[in-house]
């Protein structure tokens, strides 16, 4: 039996999500990073999390920390720690597409047309950072890798793949606080698009979208990754308020 590996198969993918946390707040920001990866589904439900040891070195708290915060996610349900030669923590499963109704209940929460400027403002933004500034080999390899990701996953995997798309895109906009607004955004966007369901069609030009997005980001066309951007974002919205309707 081969050794299961944290979701996402490497701490490397999580760095665009977690970084490091501010002196003073170090319990309650390391919960907050931790609860938005699992919202976010980057590591997916029944897979494990990187080693303690990976996680506390990357958002530079002590493992005493680390462990008090993923008490507090196992007491509520989102997490289990598990013994022997292949525990871990491990993510739960979340339930599936809880429809219409729950999507409702959820929009009564927030203020959906605000999450969804917000969310354009922000991923706009970080667009035009990344084309403008230019990436060197690395990151655009790493943008590359993310895009390919998009097209090889299979259709109940796709919206974690979208998902660290964008995420590594705001990652490598050169701001960590425009990343870390990001990723609070992208979790409560993530929490509207579960409750409808994935349409072929709309993934499709998502693709397409994304595809001359990077396109652009890597020629550094600034006006054109930002206008993509726009775009696929209203694409998005579109599609809440058409479920909301």
């Amino acid at each position: 039996m081969a050794e299961q590996t944290g979701g996402i198969g490497s701490i490397d993918r999580l760095t665009s999500a977690l970084r490091p946390v501010r002196a003073g707040n170090g319990f309650e920001e390391a919960l907050e990073q931790i609860l938005q990866v699992v919202r976010l589904g980057l590591v997916p439900g029944g897979e494990r999390l990187p080693a303690e040891r990976e996680l506390a070195e990357l958002m530079g708290i002590s493992r005493v920390t680390l462990r008090e915060v993923l008490k507090v996610l196992q007491d509520q349900g989102l997490l289990e720690s598990r013994r022997g030669r292949y525990g871990g923590t491990f993510v739960l499963p979340r339930t599936g597409a809880a429809g219409e109704d729950e999507l409702r209940r959820r929009v009564r929460a927030v203020d959906i047309e605000d999450v969804l400027r917000f969310r354009e403002v922000l991923e706009s933004g970080a667009a035009g950072l990344c084309a403008s500034r230019g990436l060197d080999d690395e990151e655009s390899e790493r943008l590359r890798g993310a895009l390919a990701a998009t097209h090889e996953a299979p259709l109940p995997d796709y919206r974690r793949h979208d998902t660290l798309l964008h995420l590594t895109l705001a990652g490598l906009s050169g701001s960590p606080s425009l990343a870390a607004q990001y990723a609070a955004v992208r979790a409560t966007v993530n929490d509207l698009l579960d409750c409808i369901p994935l349409l072929v069609r709309n993934l499709e030009h998502a693709q397409h979208q994304h595809a001359a997005l990077v396109e652009a980001v890597l020629d550094r066309d600034e006006e054109a990754a930002r206008a993509l951007m726009r775009e696929h974002c209203a694409g998005t919205a579109a599609l809440l308020r058409g479920f909301l309707a």
